[in-house]
């Protein structure tokens, strides 16, 4: 409350998430907000409205903004702070909302405590293209379906001849090749000064047109999806900002590499990091870490429906693109959808131990997809489902026999595929996930399916507000 008067802030933008990874927001003036709020919450959400949450019938919802939240707006000319909420249910109980993504994670939280893990850390790899403009035309199928990507840097581009990046072949190139380091700059200035999110480097990605990736510090379950979160917003604002337009499309681009969001996950407990084990000469890997990503490999085919959630997610998921599309793992082994990063070994990086888990995207709900994924580890540890063999070739490269002498799967080929195994193997999301929202999700994915088989491709650039 203090900083609302020493920052002369005017208005308070309150924003929330929804349970298919849409940021929303309602814009209240800061003389009308008061302390109580951060307990009593605002009634100012019709959950009816928001897919996915209720009925007509049950909409009175209330939004309660966490402070530990707080921040500055600078791209908005008129003095403005925001602060997420998490939302409760109406009435006097005021409890949080099941279906209300922040108040899942939660809830992911305090299960990893209770199963005797008092932390988990999350790092998440978000790329995302910065495209100069985009031009989309599919609201008129008996005129034509186009889109039209324009960027500087693309080797289709008219305007910088000479400093083209082909496809594939887009990763840390210097200037004049890179055009967006001064962009990237005032995105890690906004997050780390503004947001308080903490960023390690940043950098252009494989693609061309604008690929890019700004790495965010680890952090707790709630904070580092409440980050990824903001993340998504600033760059997109920030773009907006130059006349530009970011996206978390995975796979904007055909013949090139997509967007992934590779996920690091350790659990801790008492300060201590239970993934790292100094006796496996191979990883350094513990019986804990080793079950936590047998509990990965085992539901892999469910988890894509919720870190996958989109028809063009599975555009990405195909060989030959750095993309992980057969379950199995390795270290160093970017074929696979585990990795086990093996820059540094010995106790003294025993604090890196960690499991990175590849076939997330930037599409996905960051609240759900650390949940779910929380919960599969979880339940690998508590069946002591042991990740097996590492795989260390090219799995990209290997021919269908060869595979299937290794017991490698592969992922869905398609959402329709992937919300079919979520229908058929969701009981590990059950003590995290009620099953009302494990329902309403797999209906929402086929409602988009059904959709999209119906209109005009490429419908997938209206599906969300990513593009």
């Amino acid at each position: 409350m203090s900083r609302l008067k020493e920052d002369k802030i005017k208005f308070l933008d309150l924003q929330f998430t929804g349970l298919f990874g849409r940021f929303h927001h309602t814009t209240m003036d800061s003389k009308m907000f008061r302390a109580e709020d951060f307990t009593d919450g605002l009634p100012k959400l019709d959950g009816s409205s928001i897919r996915g949450f209720t009925e007509i019938h049950e909409s009175d919802l209330i939004i309660r903004p966490d402070p530990s939240t707080f921040a500055t707006v600078p791209w908005i000319g008129t003095p403005t702070a925001r602060l997420i909420c998490d939302i409760l249910s109406g009435g006097s109980k005021r409890e949080i909302f099941p279906r209300d993504p922040r108040g899942i994670a939660k809830r992911a939280e305090q299960y990893c405590i209770d199963q005797g893990f008092d932390t988990s850390y999350w790092g998440p790899e978000v790329e995302f293209f910065v495209f100069d403009k985009l031009e989309v035309n599919t609201m008129t199928p008996y005129q034509g379906q186009s889109y039209h990507i324009q960027s500087r840097e693309a080797p289709w581009s008219t305007d910088s001849v000479g400093y083209a990046l082909r496809l594939k072949e887009g990763y840390l190139p210097s200037a004049p090749g890179d055009t967006l380091m001064e962009y990237r700059n005032e995105c890690v200035d906004v997050l780390t000064n503004n947001f308080g999110i903490v960023c390690d480097a940043h950098h252009h990605e494989v693609a061309t047109a604008g690929q890019c990736e700004i790495d965010i510090r680890f952090d707790t379950l709630v904070n580092a999806a409440d980050a990824v979160q903001s993340y998504k917003y600033i760059v997109k604002n920030i773009a907006k900002k130059h006349n530009m337009i970011a996206t978390m499309m995975p796979k904007p681009i055909a013949l090139d590499n997509g967007s992934g969001m590779h996920v690091n996950v350790s659990l801790w407990n008492k300060g201590k990091n239970l993934f790292y084990d100094f006796a496996d000469e191979y990883a350094e890997m513990s019986q804990t870490a080793r079950y936590f990503g047998g509990g990965i490999i085992e539901h892999a085919q469910a988890l894509a429906a919720i870190v996958a959630p989109t028809t063009n997610s599975y555009r990405r998921l195909v060989p030959g693109y750095e993309a992980p599309v057969y379950v199995a793992w390795s270290t160093g082994n970017r074929s696979a959808i585990i990795r086990i990063p093996a820059h540094y070994k010995g106790p003294k990086f025993a604090n890196l131990k960690r499991i990175e888990f590849r076939a997330p995207d930037p599409s996905c709900n960051p609240y759900l997809a650390f949940s779910a994924i929380l919960a599969a580890g979880i339940d690998g540890i508590k069946k002591k489902r042991d990740i097996g063999d590492p795989v260390n070739e090219d799995i990209f490269k290997m021919s269908p026999k060869r595979r299937r002498e290794f017991g490698i799967t592969q992922l869905p080929a398609s959402l329709r595929e992937a919300y079919e195994e979520l229908e058929s193997d969701n009981a590990f999301l059950k003590p995290v996930f009620d099953s009302e929202t494990i329902d309403r999700i797999i209906e929402h994915e086929e409602k988009e399916h059904v959709e999209l088989a119906v209109r005009p491709h490429p419908h997938e650039f209206s599906m969300y507000a990513d593009v």
